[in-house]
């Protein structure tokens, strides 16, 4: 299964920071924010990746370059102009193949098992779903959510709601009558699967942050940080001799 990373975002709510540097290459933990993504890709066995660029778009082709560090081969859609989410996925279908592939914004954080992803794909192959998301628990800038979850199936928002996480894995038909080149959101898109009945849900209840601003980018580093001097410091007790 091939996967994308939407990284062409201008993050206009990061700026300053996103003035000079783009919002996938903001640092966390000591590694830039795709990073992330691109070792848990790699470890969950899907080593074809696209990621599309356009603010700054230069940086993270050379940042990223061929992907070989991480085990993977990375090609690159420049858009020059932010297509949008839909608008984007389309202008690189080209790359993606002709089997469903997973999408996975570049600006959140997550513990979501992309190999979660990896399996639903492989079912949807011969299924009657063209798209599958992940939801996740209501963040506190976001209390409204955006859908509802019922019996495996996204629905409409009604009663209890969830956040869609930007993590989902469609067939290309789902963008294929977008001309390339085309500016489009997603949620028109998703809106019309749930109607149809053709998309599919489930929700995860690990990890999940939106880097939107500048102080939760700040707060997710440091915990990071914490994190992994937590585990230097077990690592540490562990290898002392006895």
């Amino acid at each position: 299964m091939r996967a994308m990373i939407l990284a062409a975002g201008r993050g206009e709510r990061l700026r300053p920071l996103t003035d000079t540097c783009p919002k996938p290459l903001l640092p966390v933990g000591g590694r830039p924010l795709i990073e992330w993504h691109l070792q848990r890709l790699a470890a969950a066995g899907v080593h074809e990746v696209v990621v599309n660029n356009a603010h700054l778009g230069q940086q993270i082709e050379q940042a990223l370059g061929d992907g070989t560090r991480w085990g993977l081969r990375i090609r690159h859609s420049p858009e020059g102009t932010a297509l949008e989410t839909a608008g984007g996925i389309a202008h690189a279908l080209p790359l993606l193949g002709d089997e469903p592939f997973l999408v996975v914004n570049g600006d959140v954080f997550t513990d979501f098992d992309f190999g979660r992803a990896v399996t639903i794909a492989a079912q949807m192959q011969a299924g009657a779903l063209l798209a599958w998301c992940v939801l996740v628990d209501n963040p506190a800038e976001h209390p409204e959510g955006d859908f509802s979850l019922q019996d495996g199936r996204l629905r409409h928002r009604a009663g209890t709601s969830l956040t869609f996480s930007g993590i989902a894995v469609y067939r290309p038909e789902v963008f294929s009558a977008l001309a390339p080149g085309q500016r489009q959101r997603l949620r028109p898109i998703l809106d019309a699967l749930i109607d149809a009945g053709r998309i599919g849900a489930e929700h995860h209840g690990g990890q999940w942050v939106d880097v939107g601003t500048p102080q939760r980018l700040a707060s997710l580093d440091a915990q990071c940080h914490a994190r992994s001097d937590r585990n230097a410091d077990a690592a540490a007790r562990i290898s002392w001799p006895r």
